[in-house]
């Protein structure tokens, strides 16, 4: 189930009310004969939250667990009700337990009880069910083959009585997640809280109080921020399973910037305490921002799934052409069914930052590192690329490390060498020192809980909205200041953003380190070119490395081999020499990049036109109007003369909505 609302709007997922046959959901129906899940060969393990319908059922089902796993049960402890033979609490342990009696000690029956500490205490709640509250899993002696002679059954009273096999095993026992919104959060309120949100993602794993505090947080949003977004995903036994939310500007960023994104699970992925996943993408000054955020129960396809639709939901269905992610065959899976036409790549820096981790204890780190990370980053072609892969296997001989197995298999995804026709936006890092970071880095730690962040979210996103507005006007207030002489410098200073602008700069002075444009080979219109650059390697030692670009004069295009284009969005400095060496004096507009110019929000505003309006669609309308309108607040907020335009504009277009209202209301009476 699904609750949601973008001005009392609601989404339905029409598969989300299926029950859930794995144990990990709020219903799970054991098979009557083997007491195991249907269609799984293990049994369910015990976990605190779990309730059943009486103690007889309890009690077998710990049976059946322990006739599974290899052990007996026995009765340690039961509680009854004063002057009642009504049972409201109990132990069951491992009959390995404890230990003999010392007058006992010297029997002829060999001794079984080791101390073991597994055990299982339940207690009947106000519900009228028996509920677990508290579980050892562990044992300290081994355990026996799965037992599958006949075990004792529990029937009604204090003592147990024969209760014939074929109607124990008719019974189908049922397990519940209590619902402890109120006492204890969305989930177990102990300290094997983590583990259990690992085990059963299909609810929040929330503490005391989070619920109201997400629910608060949601109904001031959508009081104050007219054009938020939010759903929320029920499962079924009532309880909160994921939850995702956008405000109004991140919504209107989606529209501007949301070509390409990088989906950070960074908490999530890790256990932090706030099991968080941003949607973030790239602005106009290279500055992160955000494009959504969601609280998911867990590491799921079915979770991923969930918020990519809802994503989708807020942003008129409107598909990413790359979205960037860390390795996960889950999260590839998700993105494979709801994003089936974009370019899915693995983050080169999030694989990188994990080399020590997975390669430290391998002999020769130092130099199988420095090898690996010549080759993704120095190779210019395929064929260079496998030979340095190659190289590295054999030299080092790591032919059966895992990871490095499993990472040549996916290169396809995240080697720079073969992503040259990927549009990254900049945020490729194909370049050493580039990396992707964490969107709420600096605000979120792994014991971070969510009513904290949930304060910090909104100083994060302010501080954002600020640095955004200061670049805004300093890129159009001041023009930046020019190092060269070259044409390109000041055709692109006076267009695009000043961070930008910086980056491009540097590529215009690196021109003068590439002291060689020659022919390499014509075909008709298109001549290939050999551009050779003067670097800085190991050692700060020079060396001459050579750069082939592809040249048509007729269509205006321009392709270097390190793709600095595709990679960064902007032309490289080896393409900039072949485009002088041929007198060409301005870059081609198919080279300068909306997206990087400074009154780029001024120039595009996404679907915004007669032609795209729904004539019966009013949300559709509300979406287009607070987008125009929130360009103004954006633009009056530079200075004060900006603001008083602003200001009037907004009074002169009331005067005429109302001029419109004036003019129907005869035809209305």
């Amino acid at each position: 189930m699904e609750v949601g609302s973008l001005n009392s709007e609601q989404v339905q997922d029409p598969d989300s009310n299926e029950i859930a046959t794995d144990g990990d959901g709020v219903l799970t129906e054991l098979d009557a004969e083997n007491r195991v899940p249907e269609g799984k060969k293990e049994f369910v393990a015990p976990a605190i939250g779990m309730e059943f319908e009486s103690y007889e059922d309890a009690y077998n089902y710990y049976n059946c667990y322990a006739k599974e796993v290899g052990f007996r049960v026995r009765v340690k402890n039961s509680w009854f009700k004063r002057n009642s033979k009504e049972k409201y609490g109990a132990v069951l342990c491992c009959s390995s337990q404890g230990f003999k009696r010392i007058k006992d000690v010297n029997r002829l029956r060999k001794e079984t009880r080791t101390g073991c500490p597994a055990m299982l205490r339940m207690r009947l709640v106000d519900s009228k069910r028996w509920r677990v509250l508290e579980v050892a899993l562990e044992h300290n002696h081994l355990l026996g083959t799965k037992i599958y002679k006949s075990m004792k059954k529990m029937g009604s009273g204090t003592k147990r009585k024969s209760q014939s096999s074929s109607d124990a095993e008719k019974r189908t026992i049922k397990l519940y997640r209590a619902l402890v919104i109120d006492s204890g959060g969305n989930g177990p309120s102990n300290s094997n809280a983590t583990e259990a949100r690992n085990d059963i993602p299909n609810q929040l794993n929330l503490k005391k109080g989070d619920t109201q505090a997400i629910y608060n947080y949601l109904c001031r949003m959508q009081l104050t921020n007219p054009n938020f977004f939010y759903l929320m995903d029920i499962n079924d036994d009532g309880r909160l399973r994921n939850v995702f939310w956008i405000d109004a500007r991140s919504r209107a960023a989606c529209g501007y910037f949301g070509d390409v994104i990088y989906i950070d699970n960074t908490y999530l992925a890790n256990k932090f305490e706030i099991p968080l996943v941003a949607l973030v993408g790239i602005n106009h000054h290279g500055q992160a921002v955000l494009l959504g955020c969601a609280l998911l129960a867990g590491e799921t396809a079915e979770s991923y799934i969930w918020l990519f639709k809802a994503w989708l939901t807020c942003v008129s269905g409107h598909s990413p052409q790359t979205i960037i992610t860390d390795r996960c065959n889950v999260l590839q899976s998700a993105i494979a069914e709801v994003f089936p036409s974009c370019h899915h790549r693995f983050g080169l820096s999030l694989i990188i930052k994990k080399v020590p981790e997975k390669l430290g204890g391998s002999r020769n780190y130092d130099a199988i590192r420095k090898t690996l990370l010549k080759a993704v980053y120095e190779s210019l072609k395929v064929i260079e690329f496998e030979a340095a892969w190659g190289f590295m296997i054999q030299h080092f001989g790591v032919s059966d490390h895992e990871w490095l197995r499993s990472l040549y298999e996916d290169r396809f995804r995240w080697a720079p060498v073969y992503l040259k026709e990927t549009s990254f936006a900049g945020m490729s890092a194909a370049h050493p020192g580039e990396t992707l970071s964490p969107f709420f880095d600096k605000y979120v730690h792994k014991q971070t809980p969510l009513k904290e962040f949930l304060d910090k979210y909104e100083l994060a996103l302010q501080k954002k909205h600020k640095e955004e507005a200061l670049a805004d006007i300093e890129s159009r207030s001041s023009s930046p200041m020019l190092k060269t002489r070259c044409s390109f410098e000041l055709q692109l200073s006076k267009v695009y953003t000043k961070d930008i602008f910086k980056k491009f700069q540097f590529e215009v002075e690196e021109m003068y380190s590439c002291f060689s444009t020659t022919q390499l080979h014509i075909d008709g219109p298109i001549v290939i070119f050999l551009v050779k650059e003067r670097v800085v390697a190991d050692g700060n030692r020079r060396e001459i490395r050579d750069y082939e670009v592809l040249y048509n004069r007729t269509a205006g295009e321009v392709r270097c081999i390190c793709s600095c284009f595709n990679f960064h969005g902007y032309l490289c400095r080896h393409a900039l020499c072949v485009l002088n060496f041929n007198g060409v004096e301005e870059i081609p507009s198919k080279y300068i990049l909306s997206r990087w110019k400074k009154d780029y929000k001024r120039l595009y505003i996404p679907d915004h036109g007669s032609n795209n309006v729904d004539v019966t669609d009013r949300m559709q309308w509300f979406s287009q109007l607070y987008r125009s309108a929130l360009q103004i607040v954006e633009e009056g907020v530079i200075s004060l003369d900006h603001y008083n335009v602003a200001l009037q504009a907004f009074e002169e277009s009331l005067k005429r909505v109302h001029e419109i209202e004036d003019k129907h209301e005869p035809e209305n009476l």
